[in-house]
């Protein structure tokens, strides 16, 4: 399991040279690839640890290598629409489950990402969908706690349309430009480090807040 682990974070730290490597032995199969890659990250809550931000900055930064396959603007057509299909699938399958999927804990569904996801929809409403692409985790559990009861499909339609083009936009585009600075061309696994830092800093920030107005409550209002 730790061998897996450090495979992974490697990956993570090193997905220029995994995703290079893939292209060597996939070609254009790799669009297909990436396009599962986010689909799965995007409508499976059971796989919300694959790095979609860093995935989507990597291959934005390949296509803007000379001499690569990869089309920068045909990427994010179909990134997007691997996003917005995840999305959709992941909408629906909490629309079947329903209600009774917090009622404990499964194998491969935590209860707390559900709990922690429902409370950010409480807070944030409807622009949760488009907030939610930036914070890994809550990024994948949106969707499904939205087909759960929280919004009407409509409405869903159309804030992770909007969220899918401007998240899949920001980090594809992201990458192809910061290619042509050579400071981030040259130190790849440090640009990844910030991108996953930043990614993290809003759910730590809500979570600490949380934490700090429980704590206030129960000094305003102590238990006889």
């Amino acid at each position: 399991m730790i061998d897996i682990l450090k495979e992974v974070l490697h990956c993570v730290l090193h997905f220029d040279t995994c995703l290079q490597t893939l292209i060597i032995q996939y070609d254009t199969w790799i669009y297909l690839i990436l396009f599962l890659m986010i689909f799965a990250e995007t409508g499976l809550v059971v796989t919300p640890f694959i790095p979609g931000d860093s995935l989507l900055f990597a291959t934005g930064l390949m296509a803007g290598q000379a001499g690569n396959p990869l089309n920068i603007e045909l990427l994010v057509l179909l990134l997007m629409s691997a996003a917005f299909l995840g999305d959709n699938t992941n909408y629906i399958i909490g629309s079947l489950v329903g209600k009774k999927v917090y009622e404990k804990d499964y194998r491969l569904i935590k209860r707390k990402y559900l709990i922690k996801t429902h409370e950010f929809y409480e807070k944030h409403g409807g622009k949760t969908i488009i907030l939610a692409k930036f914070m890994p985790i809550i990024r994948t559990f949106a969707p499904f706690v939205a087909g759960i009861g929280s919004m009407t499909y409509r409405r869903f339609l159309t804030y992770s349309s909007v969220g899918n083009v401007v998240w899949v936009n920001i980090f594809a585009w992201g990458g192809y430009i910061a290619n042509l600075i050579p400071a981030v061309r040259n130190n790849f696994e440090i640009a990844i480090m910030v991108i996953l830092f930043a990614s993290l800093v809003p759910p730590i920030f809500a979570a600490l807040r949380s934490k700090l107005r429980t704590n206030r409550n129960r000094i305003s209002n102590p238990t006889v």
